[in-house]
């Protein structure tokens, strides 16, 4: 058996879809044979993972699977090893880093140890 990558794309609409599409790429792991195996284990986690709920307005939301767009043997689990890579491009380079920063932080603080009030 190896590890693969897989990355499962959802739509997400809420209501009549009037809105800015919106899409969630999701990167998962798979344990599989081989690389079609991986492939159909994850389009089944994908189509059983679909979901429809009502939001806090009472509008319907729903995640519906698009596909697995890309699928990545992981030959070795080792620190430091590389999983994926994207890149960015935009017209506005100091926005971008100021998000990333923004989100660094987010995830520091997260990371915080919480005091405990006895």
């Amino acid at each position: 058996m190896s590890w693969y990558l897989a990355k499962i794309i959802y739509r997400i609409i809420c209501g009549e879809g009037d809105h800015t599409a919106q899409f969630d790429e999701q990167l998962r792991m798979i344990q599989a044979e081989s690389g079609n195996q991986a492939i159909e284990k994850a389009i089944e986690l994908g189509e059983k993972e679909q979901e429809t709920f009502y939001n806090n307005n009472q509008q319907l939301v729903q995640w519906k699977f698009i596909n697995v767009s890309e699928i990545y043997e992981v030959s070795e689990l080792i620190d430091g090893a590389e999983i994926y890579s994207r890149i960015h491009e935009t017209d506005d380079a100091f926005s971008y880093l100021k998000f990333v920063s923004w989100k660094a932080d987010v995830l520091k603080m997260q990371q915080k140890p919480l005091l405990k009030i006895i």
